[in-house]
């Protein structure tokens, strides 16, 4: 069985949840903050394409899978198309 670096009762930092989403989902960028609880994240991605923002949030939640409950207490994201993150 494959172990996490990062255990369920260590303080989770924001480059072990950006390595996480990024093992799952193809980003373009990602950019993340937070201090240890609670999380920022921008979040561009080919895969969002298509996608209402609920969604490219599930997406996310997806590659997180049960992390956003064991490890993570709080992840707010603002998640683009290359497209629309261009464009802003």
């Amino acid at each position: 069985m494959e172990t996490s670096e990062t255990s369920e009762t260590s303080m989770v930092t924001p480059e072990d949840i950006k390595s996480w989403i990024t093992e799952k989902l193809p980003c373009d960028y990602i950019e993340l903050d937070g201090d240890g609880q609670h999380f920022q994240a921008v979040i561009v991605s080919p895969a969002f394409a298509g996608k209402n923002t609920i969604q490219q949030h599930r997406l996310v939640y997806d590659a997180l899978g049960t992390r956003m409950h064991a490890q993570i207490h709080a992840l707010s994201m603002k998640t683009y198309t290359p497209e629309d993150w261009a464009a802003r």
